[in-house]
């Protein structure tokens, strides 16, 4: 919602704000160590503080961008129910990111799925409890431009994005493609939900 309705403000001029940042998430889980290790390896993230049952970790200068809660007993979770489908991260480059992608590849932790939306070229992991995270480059400079292409014919017709190889995009980068190239999304014509995981 972009537009402030007369349900957002008071009588006396103040009105709803947006945040300034996303903080951080939380996750409860039965596989404690699993997770503190997964997430400190896989983010480069460090306890700011933990004990026997709650971790905060950060990767950056918040005090903290994930905290994990340990609950004994709890289940799997189940496919096909309501709550959050993923949690995306931006990566500073694509450089970065298939860098990222190799070396996580090497110890056998890999995408679930991979695809280029168009605004951004994502590859969503899934953490030991199932959650889905996806790390994401931007594809376009500026927020305009990305927020241009949901607007466009391109994005009418396939408004899900194009699976690629991360290691053959890898490669490419590697031998000397430009960036700016890579990150384009192919024309593969209309669409629809097909094939797309949305557990």
């Amino acid at each position: 919602m972009n537009e402030t309705t007369s349900s957002d403000k008071f009588s006396d001029g103040r009105a709803l704000a947006a945040p300034e940042k996303l903080a951080h998430i939380v996750l409860r889980t039965s596989r404690y160590d699993k997770m503190l290790d997964w997430y400190q390896h896989v983010f480069k993230a460090h306890v700011v503080y933990g004990n026997d049952y709650l971790s905060f970790l950060t990767y950056d200068e918040e005090h903290h961008r994930i905290a994990i809660l340990k609950v004994d007993g709890l289940g799997d979770p189940a496919e096909g129910v309501a709550g959050v489908h993923h949690i995306a991260f931006t990566y500073k480059d694509l450089r970065t990111l298939l860098d990222n992608y190799e070396l996580l590849k090497a110890e056998g932790v890999e995408p679930v799925y991979v695809i280029n939306h168009g605004p951004t070229t994502s590859l969503y992991y899934a953490d030991p409890d199932g959650n889905q995270l996806e790390f994401q480059v931007e594809n376009y400079a500026t927020v305009e431009e990305s927020t241009e292409f949901f607007f466009s014919d391109a994005f009418k017709e396939n408004p899900i994005g194009v699976e690629f190889d991360p290691q053959e995009l890898a490669d490419r980068l590697r031998a000397g493609e430009p960036e700016e190239l890579l990150k384009q999304r192919p024309d593969v014509g209309k669409r629809g939900m097909e094939g797309v995981n949305l557990r």
